[in-house]
């Protein structure tokens, strides 16, 4: 199948009992057996649901996977990964993550003796400078939040493979979705998604995935989770099989707001900065083009006026975007990433990498394209 014939069919068959074409929501923790040990597939809503089956099955097909595992969340997914190394085992990570995922790294794994280095990714050689014997994953965000910084997957896994075949590289790939860019195509051993965003498109769910092409490592993962329980609900795993069946044709809608609000925001005389990898400018832009179908629906920038007070001015009276957490809903959002998304990673790092008071993450949704530029230009004009 194609990628837009998989959103809607990838994984899936008619329920047996009535036919229906929508799985059935199975809201139920436990099944009948007729003998002990003796059952239909499903022992134990936590080990399995048939909810739950039909979304996994859907994740890996997406992903040109043969494993996909819904978690209660992003993180849940992320602590899965790190739950398969030991003490003394070392990761190395983009130096622009999502703040839960970097605080996660820092303020619990950490504790639990896993040493992590932080690399500009954007520089496959620094990947390369930075593994050592103790590397056991290497953690990709591409493109990352919020600067925007694209990481070249196939290269990266080329290079950490050479390094040792028991290196994991693990990408997070929220941002670009399977609808723009497939790691585990280019080289990559686990893909990992906050299913809250693209994928469930419609901000009515949390839930986290990941897939996997490897059967050992599939075996591995499921084990985490049955043992550790953090699994998708059966309501929230048809929510996101739902939302999954769109998700090409509201990515095609993304794409094309998301690259008009980038045009206008980098000729706009309030504007310092736009943070976007479809420009031809971007640093990393042979690479996004290589890698990803299209450059998404993520828009950061950064305003002349450098001040807290400007952002907020701004933030506080858009109108069509709606100024809260979270990204890839079919609403356009807009997020000040030092007070929310990434207030948990210490000022230092922030100012390191370029997160400053006066840089604005923007989640275009699929709006209207006139009524959003509309809403920017009153609110930068306030």
């Amino acid at each position: 199948m194609n990628f837009n014939t998989k959103t809607i069919h990838g994984g899936q068959k008619h329920e047996e009992t009535t036919g229906s074409v929508m799985p059935p929501i199975f809201q139920t923790s436990t099944y009948a057996q007729s003998s002990p040990g003796t059952h239909k597939g499903y022992e134990y809503s936590r080990a399995a649901n048939p909810t739950r089956t039909a979304l996994e099955n859907n994740f890996a097909a997406i992903e040109n996977g043969t494993h996909g595992f819904a978690f209660s969340s992003g993180l849940s997914a992320i602590d899965c990964v790190l739950k398969m190394l030991n003490p003394g085992d070392e990761v190395i990570a983009g130096d622009d993550l999502y703040g839960g995922t970097y605080r996660m790294f820092t303020r619990m794994f950490e504790k639990y003796g896993l040493k992590f280095q932080f690399v500009d990714m954007t520089h496959v050689e620094n990947v390369s400078k930075a593994l050592t014997n103790d590397t056991k994953l290497v953690w990709l965000e591409t493109p990352t939040n919020p600067l925007m910084k694209v990481a070249d997957i196939e290269e990266i896994s080329k290079v950490v493979k050479a390094k040792g075949s028991n290196i994991l590289v693990a990408v997070d790939n929220t941002f670009a979705t399977p609808y723009l860019q497939q790691p585990l195509s280019l080289g990559a051993d686990i893909v990992m998604h906050s299913a809250t965003k693209y994928l469930g498109g419609h901000s009515d769910l949390v839930m986290g995935a990941l897939m996997v092409k490897d059967e050992k490592l599939a075996e591995e993962l499921h084990f985490i989770q049955f043992a550790g329980g953090a699994v998708a609900g059966p309501m929230d795993s048809f929510l996101a099989l739902r939302g999954i069946k769109t998700l090409h044709v509201r990515m095609q809608r993304h794409c094309e707001n998301g690259k008009a609000i980038a045009e206008f925001l980098v000729n706009h005389n309030k504007v310092k900065e736009v943070y976007y990898p479809g420009f031809d400018n971007h640093p990393s832009h042979k690479v996004a083009k290589k890698q990803m179908k299209d450059f998404g629906g993520m828009v950061s920038f950064r305003l002349k006026d450098e001040s807290k007070e400007a952002a907020f001015r701004f933030l506080e009276n858009t109108k069509v975007f709606t100024l809260a957490e979270s990204l890839g809903g079919v609403e356009s959002l807009v997020n000040h990433p030092v007070t929310m998304t990434h207030a948990s990673i210490p000022e230092p790092e922030r100012l390191k990498i370029g997160i400053t008071d006066s840089l604005i993450r923007l989640s275009v949704g699929i709006e209207d394209i006139d009524d959003l530029l509309s809403d920017l230009e009153q609110a930068l004009n306030q």
